[in-house]
Order: structure tokens, then C-alpha cells, then sequence
């Protein structure tokens, strides 16, 4: 099995291998072109976001500076808005829903490292999955961790670390994050 379809299947892997590391400079030297890029250039973006991203809706808005580890393991829907400053490291699948809105400085962390430092040390590492449901948004500073499933409707308190699972039409905040009311 390659060192890819470990990754991606949740497996312990090794980052430094070839492929992934050219992966990781392609979806770097995409997104830095993508940084660069005016609002005037319109079409330019879309089609960089198009190239970089696994699968988009239609209408999809990143605001730049946006990075991710390899971009092809992100999936997003219709009516797409990211703010300033996200980082999504996908080195597992990231799904995200229609009508989802990420506000400035967000963090979408699928990459995990062991705990052992035997371990951790050696450069191994291996990744857990994130879905985020239909019409959600998450505020600003708000960080996601490895392996969450956020249900639709869900709205993210700025600043929240979100270590857990939530169901649909929640609004959640804190750190650790936790239900603070129902919608």
C-alpha cells in the first residue's frame, strides 16, 4: 500500500515519502499563486481553487492567504465562503457542506502525531477526517480538530477548540467546545 492510501485511510505513515512531499510542494506552490491573486482576477482564482481542491461547488470564495497540505483531500459544496488566514492541513478527507461560511483564522486539523516520543520522533504520523454538515459557520479563530463530524446547522463560537462530535442545529463554543444552546 503506498504511503498516500495509508494517509488517507487513517493508517500510520510516513510523511517524508516522495510522493507526498511532491504533493504537498505542488499544493504549496498552487496556493501561493492563489495568495497573490486580486480580487480582479476572478476567473484566475476560481480556476486555482478548481485545480487545488478535490471536488467544489460553483460558488466557492477563499479569501486569500489560504493553505493546506495537499488540497485534493478537501470537498466543499454550493455557496462556499472562507475568510482571511485559514489553514486546512487535509491529510485525510475534509468534507464540507453547502451554505458553509469559515470566518478569519480558522484551523481544520486532520493530521495527527503519535503520542509515544519514541515514536512522534521517528516522523511517522497518520490522519483522521472531518465532515462539516450543510449551512454552517464557524467563527473566527475556532480550530477543529482531527476526526470531528460537526452535523448540519452547526454554528462554531469564535475561538472554540471543537474535540468532539455534534449534531445537527447546535450552537457550540469553549474549550474544550460544548452545546451552549439548541437552534
Amino acid at each position: 500500500m503506498s504511503e498516500f492510501n495509508k494517509m488517507i485511510s487513517g493508517e500510520i505513515y510516513d510523511p517524508s515519502d516522495d510522493m507526498l512531499s511532491q504533493m504537498r510542494t505542488s499544493a504549496r506552490e498552487i496556493t501561493a499563486k492563489y495568495n497573490v491573486t486580486s480580487r480582479g482576477q476572478k476567473s484566475e482564482r476560481y480556476e486555482l481553487l478548481k485545480g487545488l481542491l478535490g471536488r467544489t461547488g460553483n460558488n466557492i470564495k477563499i479569501e486569500p492567504n489560504f493553505n493546506c497540505d495537499y488540497g485534493q483531500n478537501i470537498i466543499v459544496g454550493e455557496n462556499f465562503y472562507v475568510n482571511f488566514g485559514c489553514v486546512i492541513l487535509d491529510c485525510a478527507k475534509v468534507t464540507i457542506g453547502s451554505n458553509c461560511m469559515i470566518g478569519p483564522q480558522v484551523g481544520i486539523y486532520t493530521a495527527c502525531h503519535p503520542i509515544d516520543p519514541i515514536e512522534r520522533i521517528s516522523g511517522i504520523e497518520f490522519a483522521k477526517p472531518i465532515t462539516i454538515g450543510d449551512n454552517c459557520w464557524i467563527g473566527g479563530h475556532a480550530i477543529i480538530n482531527p476526526g470531528v463530524k460537526l452535523g448540519d446547522n452547526v454554528v462554531v463560537a469564535s475561538g472554540s477548540v471543537v474535540t468532539k462530535n455534534f449534531p445537527d442545529n447546535v450552537v457550540i463554543g469553549g474549550n474544550p467546545a460544548r452545546v451552549i444552546k439548541e437552534i
